[in-house]
């Protein structure tokens, strides 16, 4: 008998949530596993690296980091396919799958960690995660321990004191935009989930469980909401649409949250990588970002631009990503 896929994740992982509606998505057979200390054991005989998701194979092989997991599975069970076929709509499809990941981590992360209610609520939620059969008194120690740790490591996504009005306020803007998208349609692309859908429910999902983020989508962006529940068990209810369709009101967020801000700030990071400095500053859509440069999201951004090499005919798209102030940045 054939063992079915494993996910090793916690539902508070945006990535792991990521994965895991994907395979819920495709219908492939799968065990979701609380990565716990019960689980411990078994997930370090297969994991390279501490994090969360751990795929595990019918073959026993284990595969970390969400978007080659998804992209290695897709190339395994290519129906029904996450791509759009259009070819300007299936690189954008990948480019908001980038952003979601790498600057929708930031809004996640930030309003996670950034206010007292926020703290104390995420650290409660992962200390029970942890120790579902902790006294209150050790529930209450494990609590305050993650709520240090994590509060400490908000620098990681670029938040501080001078970057925070600009992650909070981008945040905001983005989901008017992406509530007037999803008024007309269950997902971004049309009628069923594309990558984008999975990179940008998943922080967006775990933002949403928090108190903050919480009230703010519940109040002002309920398709949002909608859309957040559906991608939780998402399925085909048609096709996708063509580019000119979705134009009118996914443009908008290319030009204002990815042309303006996330590309932008990528090529920054990259180049204080590549000059070895220990911080960087770059001015994006008119106030100043400084933070210390991140390795992963230059690796990340080589194969978006690989990506972007790959399309045959980019006519169309070229003309798509000029308008959105993103072409320049993603060739070599």
């Amino acid at each position: 008998m054939t063992h079915p896929y494993r996910i090793f994740g916690i539902e508070m992982s945006p990535y792991s949530v990521k994965v895991r509606s994907y395979f819920r998505y495709k219908g492939i057979p799968h065990r979701w596993i609380v990565r716990d200390a019960d689980a411990q054991a078994e997930y370090a005989k297969y994991a390279k690296l501490p994090i969360v998701p751990l795929v595990v194979t019918p073959g026993g092989e284990g595969i970390q980091d969400s978007t080659p997991i998804i992209e290695r599975i897709e190339a395994e069970h290519p129906t029904p396919s996450i791509h759009p076929p259009d070819p300007v709509s299936g690189f954008v499809s990948a480019l908001l799958e980038e952003f979601g990941d790498e600057w929708g981590n930031k809004w996640m992360f930030h309003f996670r960690w950034a206010r007292d209610v926020d703290q104390i609520a995420s650290a409660g939620r992962i200390a029970r995660g942890m120790m579902p059969a902790a006294s209150d008194e050790q529930h209450a120690a494990m609590s305050a321990q993650i709520r240090e740790r994590m509060v400490n490591r908000v620098f990681f996504v670029g938040s501080n004191e001078k970057t925070a009005p600009q992650i909070e306020s981008s945040l905001r803007e983005a989901l008017g935009i992406l509530d007037a998208h999803l008024a007309t349609r269950p997902y971004l692309f049309g009628a069923r989930p594309a990558f984008a859908d999975l990179g940008l429910f998943a922080q967006l999902y775990e933002a949403w469980t928090d108190p903050t983020v919480g009230a703010l989508v519940e109040g002002r962006a309920r398709n949002v909401l909608d859309w957040v529940h559906r991608m939780l068990w998402p399925r085909a209810e048609g096709e996708f649409e063509p580019w000119s369709a979705l134009e009118p009101t996914l443009l908008p967020l290319l030009q204002r949250s990815v042309g303006a801000l996330f590309l932008p700030w990528t090529l920054a990071n990259a180049a204080a990588l590549a000059a070895g400095r220990e911080e960087f500053s770059v001015a994006l859509d008119g106030r100043e970002w400084t933070q210390k440069p991140q390795k992963y999201h230059a690796k990340s951004l080589q194969a978006l631009r690989e990506k972007y090499a790959r399309v045959a005919d980019k006519s169309a798209l070229d003309a798509v990503l000029e308008r959105a102030n993103c072409l320049a940045g993603l060739r070599p």
